[in-house]
């Protein structure tokens, strides 16, 4: 029976009138055989400057692929220096508003990578290295040993100082002599008496773990005990090393974490400058355990940070460097030819950056990660995404340019792990300071006390601008406050699955995948008018609520 009301065949409204339609079974033989020229455009006619201008992330799209597999299916493995990879694509900032050890903590937790800021004295941000270290071990190698003349009291400044509470006790306080006891939060939380000896109070009662033991053995017998710490001890009972139950069920809820094979150390990566000064604190950096160092400067094609490059490479052949920033081709020739490990690409591009607008210099975020990472990848060397990121979508911009890594400042300098504490501002909402490393408020830190007594130079904002010496400060920053996004355990993940699901779109299975396919043009681009990117936002609603994520 037709449709009366329906039926376009019983009418005139034809979609192509006069034209013989063609069989819908053969659409995607007719694409391939008559459609010679796709959708949108390459990255290289898109990113053609001459055509174009320099483009930022909101000046263009990704055009959608084909979907054959789960978004839980994307792999985010990625190499952040040439020996060194990381499961997932994600750097917090060294800035001292962003990455203190508990950020880098967590970022390493979560897959990621915390670079620990230098505007501290090189004692504090060394201390901040050995946070990271301890944090997560298979074995612990060096643990905190008390002695048993340690008080009570000096056991809770230990434990308020390192953030665990659980310590075996030796017959000289030293590592590899006899282990008499272990103490633990509960031993020490409500004794009365603060001067009386840890001997008073710990226990005895213990688990060990012969030497030799492997961590999947060990792992296997802390799990069957009811202990939380089990010391290894040689055959005459001296204790040589140490394992944590809280370390056990950490590599259970973060399987993601950020390792080194071997010792099962959180990888930590810390900032230095180039002056002479900083490679003293370098040397208190790598005896603290570090594994990545960043090269910390505004533009970093600089005699200053190639010969650092030189040194460090020749001094700490085990410590891999990352340079930078850079946004040219010329600027990463230099660093790669000295023989960087990675590369920052940005210049004023970072939400709490001026250096453009007063400077005059700098390159759109877009240009500079393309135009930096083709040329890098040819020397095997990974590039950083440094500056600019606002969403997940720039996150996934950035990368599909080229970079391995992005770093973000901004975005995550109101999560609770990031240094500072939260206010309330004028309009109500919970909110934590921000700056920039360029602005005044930091080039005035007085905390960087690297150089001589009382000398103002030595904070790290002045040096990543070369303000050192200058009678008259030119701020390339500004200060301000970011909403509370809550801890990073909740926000990064959401990033990760924003990301899978966005890789999942344009039908690619891998970050390795994104950039072969964007290279060869598989992956197309458009580009969005200022009416495209009005649109692209929400747009015509009277009101809304903008939760990013449950």
């Amino acid at each position: 029976m037709p449709l009366t009301n329906g039926d376009v065949a019983t009418t005139n409204a034809q979609l192509a009138a006069g034209e013989r339609l063609l069989n819908y079974t053969n659409a995607v033989k007719y694409l391939e055989k008559e459609y010679r020229h796709e959708d949108g455009l390459n990255v290289h006619t898109l990113l053609d400057s001459k055509t174009h201008g320099g483009l930022t992330y909101n000046d263009f799209l990704i055009l959608p692929g084909y979907i054959g597999f789960p978004a839980s299916d994307v792999a985010l493995d990625t190499p952040v220096t040439k020996r060194i990879s990381l499961k997932t694509p994600l750097l917090s900032s060294p800035m001292d508003t962003v990455t203190e050890h508990s950020m880098a903590i967590h970022m390493a937790l979560l897959g990621g990578l915390g670079v620990i800021h230098h505007n501290c004295s090189a004692e504090e941000q060394a201390e901040m290295v050995r946070k990271v270290k301890r944090f997560e071990n298979g074995f612990i190698l060096d643990p905190v040993v008390l002695s048993p003349h340690t008080t009570v009291g000096e056991a809770r400044e230990l434990k308020e100082k390192w953030g665990f509470g659980g310590f075996p006790v030796t017959e000289n306080g030293t590592l590899r002599s006899k282990l008499i006891g272990m103490i633990t939060t509960r031993d020490i939380q409500f004794h009365p008496t603060s001067s009386d000896p840890v001997t008073t109070v710990m226990s005895t009662d213990l688990v060990t773990a012969p030497s030799g033991t492997t961590l999947a053995e060990a792992n296997a017998v802390l799990s069957k005990s009811k202990k939380g710490k089990l010391p290894i001890v040689d055959s005459d009972h001296n204790i040589v090393s140490l394992l944590s139950r809280s370390d056990l069920m950490k590599n259970l809820h973060y399987p993601l974490a950020s390792k080194l094979p071997h010792s099962k150390q959180l990888i930590c990566a810390a900032a230095i400058g180039t002056r002479p000064e900083d490679k003293e604190r370098l040397q208190k950096l790598a005896d603290a355990g570090l594994d990545v160092v960043v090269l910390d400067s505004s533009q970093g094609n600089s005699i200053f940070q190639i010969e650092m490059i030189k040194y460090i490479k020749e001094k700490y052949r085990g410590l891999d460097v990352i340079g930078g920033n850079v946004v040219t081709v010329a600027q990463a020739a230099n660093l790669i030819a000295a023989g960087v490990d990675g590369l920052r690409i940005g210049m004023g591009s970072g939400s709490a950056c001026i250096t453009q607008e007063v400077m005059a210099v700098g390159r759109p975020q877009a240009a500079s990660v393309f135009s930096v990472s083709t040329f890098a990848a040819r020397f095997g060397v990974p590039c950083i995404a440094d500056g600019g990121i606002q969403n997940v979508g720039h996150i996934v911009k950035g990368l599909a340019l080229g970079a391995s890594t992005v770093m973000m400042g901004g975005l995550l300098a109101g999560t609770s792990e990031s240094p500072g504490a939260y206010f309330l501002s004028h309009e109500g909402k919970l909110v934590k300071a921000y700056r920039g490393m360029g602005s005044i408020d930091a080039m005035e830190d007085k905390k960087a006390g690297s150089g001589p007594k009382g000398a103002l130079k030595s904070d790290a904002g002045k040096a990543r601008y070369f303000s050192e010496g200058d009678r008259l400060l030119v701020a390339q920053g500004v200060s301000g406050s970011v909403l509370d996004r809550g801890s990073v355990t909740k926000f990064v993940p959401y990033l990760l699955a924003g990301l899978q699901h966005s890789l999942q779109d344009i039908g690619m299975k891998s970050l390795t995948a994104l950039r072969e396919r964007v290279r060869d043009g598989t992956v197309r681009f458009e580009l969005r008018t200022v009416s495209a990117q009005a649109e692209g936002n929400v747009h015509g609603l009277h009101s809304f609520d903008k939760k990013l994520y449950s």
